[in-house]
């Protein structure tokens, strides 16, 4: 009789049918944890309320300005939000020594890594996608314009990309909350960058050519650091 387990990364790995299966446990695992802990979804949620309620009130933009001023309070909200995300990454395989359970698992450190970040950029899209209507809301703004849709999806992808690798690095650390934003935001500013200005331009209701070339800094960015996030994750794992 076989032994049952409610391990998916183990039950995976006996069948082992294709490379994304582990990638797909991985993140499924985060997604029940999740579910049954809110510690990651919840605390964003809220944050990125309330910075955008405040923001709103402090600055209290005319009408003539919201174009100006809304894409910045925007992406400040979901940056720093999303930080909480990300020191959530692996802190909470750490919580619950899940770490070392990763690491016995044969499958690639990649695979890993490909899995950890799907999660956080999962969990971090579901809450803008809440905010957003919010956003417009208070703004008095557009919401479905598919420019802003897009624009996030390759923002927060790229913060999922370089977060995951730094929350592994600074979560054995005892300052891991100090370090995460020094090592995250030097590298992230590229994409904060790209994603205000193209936001902007899509608020100002510019066509696709006028901001395409900060979309194709979002989409270089993330095909680049998801590459060597993964062929690197190894050592950073390791150590």
């Amino acid at each position: 009789m076989t032994e049952q387990t409610d391990n998916p990364l183990r039950a995976y790995s006996t069948r082992t049918p294709s490379w994304w299966a582990p990638i797909l446990a991985i993140l499924w695992k985060d997604v029940l944890l999740e579910s049954r802990t809110r510690e990651m979804v919840m605390p964003i949620l809220v944050f990125s309320f309330l910075v955008i309620v405040v923001f709103n009130f402090v600055i209290d933009p005319k009408p003539a300005l919201v174009t100006a001023v809304a894409p910045g309070v925007l992406w400040v909200a979901f940056t720093f939000a999303g930080m909480l995300g990300l020191n959530r990454t692996f802190s909470m395989e750490m919580e619950h020594g899940g770490i070392e359970g990763l690491m016995m698992c044969p499958v690639g450190r990649d695979l890993i890594y490909l899995g950890k970040m799907l999660g956080t950029f999962f969990f971090i899209l579901v809450v803008e996608l809440i905010m957003l209507p919010v956003f417009a809301a208070i703004f008095n703004l557009p919401l479905f314009e598919p420019g802003l849709w897009l624009i996030t999806a390759l923002a927060t992808f790229g913060f999922a990309t370089v977060g995951a690798t730094f929350s592994a690095m600074a979560v054995n650390t005892r300052a891991r909350e100090i370090l995460l934003p020094i090592l995250f935001f030097p590298i992230a500013v590229p994409v904060i960058i790209a994603a205000t200005e193209a936001t902007r331009a899509v608020l100002a209701g510019d066509s696709l050519g006028d901001y395409s070339r900060w979309l194709q800094l979002m989409a270089g960015f993330d095909v680049i650091f998801v590459v060597i996030a993964a062929l690197t994750f190894d050592f950073v794992l390791g150590e």
